[in-house]
This record gives C-alpha cells, sequence and structure tokens, in this order.
C-alpha cells in the first residue's frame, strides 16, 4: 500500500553537494523543501574515532551496499555484462553528504574551453579533427555565464587557492591558464612541503607554469556567508575515503545542509531510498516521487511542485531510465539522449620515483594539498599535429599515505615476501608519484543503459555500464607520460617506473577514481542533451538535474567544483521556475 504525504515546493533526491545546495537556496526563501536521502544521518562526530584504514579505505563502511544495488559492467556490446560485487574504480557514497564526505578536497573550475569545446575545436582546428565516432558537442553555457555560481560554491565551502586570472589580468602566482574569476579565493592556499616545492622548482626549470592546487581543505578557520563556521586543517591525512572529524574539509554536512537545516522550512528524511519519479508525459511535469523507507519497508509517495534529482550520477541516470523520461540512448542509431556521453577519467600516464638518500615524509598530508602544472590541459597546447584532443592536469599530491595501501615498490620488486617486505619499508618515505588526470571525451560506444537481466533489491533493472578506452585515450597517453617521466626523473629520483601507454580494455577492478559523468547531459537541443543550461528537464519542466551526470565530457580536472556551481545554477532556476512555471531556456531551432 502506498501513502501519499502532503505537497511541498520542493523535493531532492538526495543531500549530498548538489540537493544540500538547492535544499540550502530554497529553504532560506521561504519554499518548503524536503530531501530524502536513502542513506543515515551523519555529523562530524561521528568520525572522531575512524581512522580505520581497514574499515573506511579497504572496506568502504561509508559506501553503498553492493549486496543491495550495484551495476552491472562490459567493456563493448558484444560482451555480456556482469555485476559488480566487489568496489574497485569507483566509490559512489551513501549517506546524509554523499561522496561529498568522503572526498579529498581538490576543487576546480573547468577552463573555458571545455563550455564550447565541440566549436573551439571546428573554429581552431577544422572538424575533420574531431573523430567520426566521438560525440563532442558544447555544453549550452559558457564559463563566463558560469562563473558567479563558481564563486557561490568557493565561498560556501571556504576554498584555500592561488587565483591566476582576476577580471582577465594574470597574477603572479596561481593557474595561468583558468578562466577568469571576479576575486580572489577566500582563503590562502596549503602548505609547500619540500616535495612540492621539488616538484615546482623541477617543472618550471622545465619550462612549465607551477602552482598550488585548490582546496577544499580549509587552511584557515573560516565563516561562510550563510554564517556556518568550519575548522582549519590539522594535515592528519585521513581524507579520501574518510569523513573530517575537525569539520576542516568542506562537505554538505559542514557548510550547505547546516545553513538549510537552520531555516523552518527543511526537512531531511533518511533511509529514503527513492525507486521511481511520478512522470506524467501528457503533462510533461513529474508529480512527485515514490520512495521506501528501509527501516520498515513503507512507501511513500511525496508530491512537489519541483523535484531536483540530486543522486550521484549513476543514480541520476537510473532514475531517468526507470522513470522513462526521455528517449533512452541507442549506440546503434545514435539517437536518444539519456544514456548517453558517459565518460570517466583517464589516470593511466604516471611515474613514480624511487630515492635512495632522500625522505619525503608523505605519511603527513591532507586530501587536496598538492602541487600542479595546466600546461597539457585543454588546448593550453597546441593539437595541430597531434592526435587528440583535451590533455589532463599533472599534478604531484601529499594527501596522507596510510600504511596499508601505500606501499609502493620498484617493477622488478617481488609481489609478496621477504624482499618485498625489506623493500616496501625502504621506500616506504621515499618515493613520489606525479601523475596527469586526463579528459574523457564521448564516444558512440560509451554509454548507459538499464540491464536486461540482473535487477536490485526491489526487483528493478539495474544500471548497466558499457565503457572502455579509445584511441583518443591512448594517444593522449603516450604524449603526456613520457614527459611524466621526464619531471621524476628532473626531481632526482634514482629509479622510475613509468606508465606511458594503454595496452588493455579499462578493468573496472583498481580504483581510479570517482569521478563518473554523464548520462544526462546538459546542452541547448533536447534531440541531444536532457537538460538546458538551468539544469532543467527538456521533457518534464519541473525537473531538474543537476551534478555530474549533466556533464558533455569530462574534462582534466576532479569535478566536484564544477558540481556545485551547477547546482547553484539549478536553484537558480528551480526559483525562477517557482515564480513563473515555465521553460527557463527555448531550444536551439
Amino acid at each position: 500500500m502506498v501513502q501519499e504525504l502532503d505537497p511541498v515546493d520542493v523535493v531532492t533526491v538526495g543531500a549530498g553537494w548538489t540537493g544540500g545546495i538547492i535544499a540550502k537556496e530554497l529553504a532560506q526563501d521561504d519554499y518548503e523543501v524536503v530531501s530524502l536521502e536513502r542513506g543515515s544521518e551523519r555529523d562530524t562526530e561521528d568520525f572522531l574515532t575512524v581512522h580505520d584504514e581497514l574499515g573506511c579505505a579497504l572496506r568502504y563502511k561509508l559506501m553503498q551496499d553492493l549486496s543491495k544495488e550495484t551495476i552491472t559492467f562490459r567493456n563493448s556490446v558484444d560482451e555480456p555484462a556482469l555485476p559488480m560485487r566487489r568496489y574497485g574504480a569507483f566509490l559512489p557514497g551513501s549517506g546524509e553528504g554523499g561522496a561529498g564526505v568522503h572526498w579529498n578536497g581538490v576543487t576546480w573550475r573547468f577552463l573555458p574551453y571545455d563550455f564550447e569545446i565541440r566549436s573551439r575545436t571546428i573554429d581552431e582546428y577544422g572538424e575533420e579533427k574531431i573523430p567520426e565516432n566521438m560525440q563532442l558537442q558544447d555544453w549550452g553555457i559558457s564559463y563566463e555565464e558560469l562563473e558567479p555560481s563558481y564563486d557561490e560554491f568557493e565561498y560556501t565551502a571556504g576554498i584555500a587557492g592561488e587565483a591566476g586570472n582576476i577580471e582577465d589580468e594574470i597574477q603572479d602566482d596561481g593557474n595561468p591558464y583558468e578562466g577568469a574569476r571576479q576575486r580572489e579565493y577566500p582563503l590562502p592556499p596549503m602548505q609547500e612541503t619540500p616535495v612540492l616545492e621539488r616538484f615546482k622548482e623541477t617543472t618550471a626549470d622545465l619550462g612549465y607554469e607551477p602552482f598550488q592546487q585548490p582546496s577544499a581543505n580549509l587552511t584557515e578557520s573560516y565563516t561562510n556567508p550563510d554564517g556556518v563556521q568550519q575548522g582549519q586543517c590539522e594535515y592528519w591525512g585521513y581524507c579520501e575515503r574518510f569523513g573530517c572529524e575537525w569539520g576542516a574539509k568542506a562537505s554538505p554536512i559542514t557548510t550547505v545542509l547546516p545553513a538549510a537545516q537552520e531555516t523552518e522550512s527543511f526537512e531531511l528524511r533518511t533511509h529514503a531510498d527513492v525507486v521511481e519519479l511520478l512522470y506524467d508525459e501528457d503533462e510533461q511535469r513529474v508529480e512527485g516521487v515514490r520512495y521506501v523507507d528501509r527501516r520498515t519497508d513503507e512507501v511513500y509517495d511525496q508530491p512537489a511542485d519541483v523535484v531536483a534529482l540530486t543522486a550521484y550520477v549513476l543514480n541520476n541516470v537510473r532514475l531517468l531510465l526507470l522513470s522513462e523520461i526521455g528517449d533512452p540512448y541507442d549506440p546503434e542509431t545514435g539517437d536518444g539522449v539519456v544514456g548517453k556521453n558517459y565518460c570517466y577519467q583517464n589516470f593511466q600516464a604516471s611515474a613514480r620515483g624511487f630515492f635512495d638518500d632522500e625522505e619525503w615524509n608523505l605519511y603527513m598530508g591532507a586530501g587536496a594539498l598538492g602541487a600542479s602544472i595546466d600546461d597539457f590541459n585543454g588546448d593550453n597546447f597546441d593539437h595541430e599535429d597531434l592526435d587528440f584532443l583535451h590533455g589532463g592536469n599533472v599534478a604531484i599530491n601529499q594527501t596522507g599515505d596510510r600504511p596499508i595501501a601505500n606501499n609502493p615498490v620498484p617493477e622488478d620488486t617481488p609481489e609478496w615476501g621477504s624482499e618485498f617486505k625489506e623493500r616496501s619499508l625502504e621506500y616506504y618515505h621515499s618515493s613520489i608519484s606525479v601523475s596527469c588526470q586526463g579528459s574523457v571525451l564521448p564516444f558512440r560506444e560509451n554509454y548507459l543503459d538499464l540491464d536486461p537481466e540482473y535487477t536490485d533489491q526491489y526487483g528493478r533493472p539495474l544500471l548497466r555500464m558499457t565503457f572502455d578506452w579509445r584511441e583518443q585515450d591512448r594517444n593522449l597517453v603516450e604524449y603526456v607520460g613520457p614527459r611524466l617521466e621526464e619531471i621524476v626523473e628532473k626531481m632526482g629520483a634514482d629509479a622510475v617506473d613509468a606508465s606511458t601507454t594503454i595496452e588493455e580494455s579499462f578493468d573496472i577492478t583498481p580504483y581510479q577514481s570517482t569521478h563518473n559523468t554523464g548520462g544526462a547531459i546538459m546542452g541547448a537541443d533536447p534531440a541531444e542533451s536532457v537538460v538546458n543550461n538551468y539544469l532543467q528537464c527538456w521533457e518534464a519542466h519541473n525537473l531538474f538535474v543537476p551534478g555530474a551526470s549533466a556533464f558533455a565530457h569530462n574534462s582534466g580536472y576532479n569535478p566536484t567544483g564544477t558540481v556545485g556551481a551547477l547546482a547553484f545554477r539549478a536553484a537558480e532556476g528551480i526559483r525562477g521556475y517557482l515564480e513563473d512555471p515555465d521553460l527557463l531556456v527555448e531550444a536551439e531551432s
């Protein structure tokens, strides 16, 4: 039996960064907002005793329960898809705050090039530069239009960094390749440790332009514009896969959700698993959502004037497909939009250096403590004679090497036994890694759909992921990889193990990044996108779908800064829709 609840103005499906931002923004305007979160409540006090590497980092305490819901995976349409039974390549979170609780804190703005990538590529190199099966498209918004939302997110979260471009004036420090920003970061950058200093000196000597990486690990105590206070980072190193007990890593539970909870217009319901969006195709609207209380198995319908689908990327796409909103993407014809342009991140280019006489002591650190160069990102370098597009951010990070997971040894070392133990201890303090976070561009054969065979705990089809590396990815690695090797050699390493090729298909078993994107992409044409530039669904005007599912491709950066900016943009759109219910942006003719 389904119980129908009283209607509200806005319901968010999830209470992470996107749901939290939208809840805060609308509740502060006195709209009645309910956030439905299928996990449990969380507070910083919950993390006081969780420096438990085995439990959190290797047994995934903060992640979704794969025994209840998972995805199926295959490399191509010719292969059977099998369920992901244990975590590997990516780690979707569960509970209040979502993946925004266990992230590292690296916070970028995408390049202006990213938002107009197809137009800029054609203007610079001609349309023939785009491979036939690469579905490259503009986002329907420019960097300049999104910049105010980036600024809102950075000041809400308390991002630490150095601006490289303020109002088109290149600064002495910071990233000279970034888009123009209206003002400096709210907090100064993180500390420069010896290994970061060495990286900066070396890359500068090689003619590159290094800078300190922007970070959501707060460098000072900070009170944000909503009056929410956060602590100062202590550089303890337990950031990725952990919550921060100091409240010194910006997350939804330390910023936007407390601000929403200060109002009288917000309600958070946990253990509420949304199973369907109640879609009226004739009216082109969503009447509300249906959810199951995981504690009692009772089923509820929550009516709402606006629904914000603010779950994780993969959950957003799956709920759209299950609710039959929009045309599912067909890789054979290229028609349809829901599930199209699934992208990931390419971390296959890297170099690790081993030092015989120097110790770097990387066990102390922070999730986003690092230094970068952007000389090989976006279109910051000439692609005229190259056989790939875009590139990636190159960085060295001091996240705090934990003892179980971090025991690097040279490639010629046995995988177990006394020699492995000896060399593992020898190099624990004396090895470093430089990597490239490569962009992944959309290809016709990489997509998401519903699995025809496997189901979840409620009997609903699982989401099926079809993804593999393409020549674009391989060529990028072969270009950048040797340059990483050169950097590490010139940093003084006595031995270097470098990854400069992709020889195998994408493997879902080893961790790479939780940077899944696409499947409900934004754009200016309903035939090519799911949402417009306010993240408003073309097929259901009162449905907004922010988050990385809206990315038309993946850039050479971590996604969270852009996720936050799009959430503020969506909140602006929802506010406008509630005042005047209509399509906010007309489709291109």
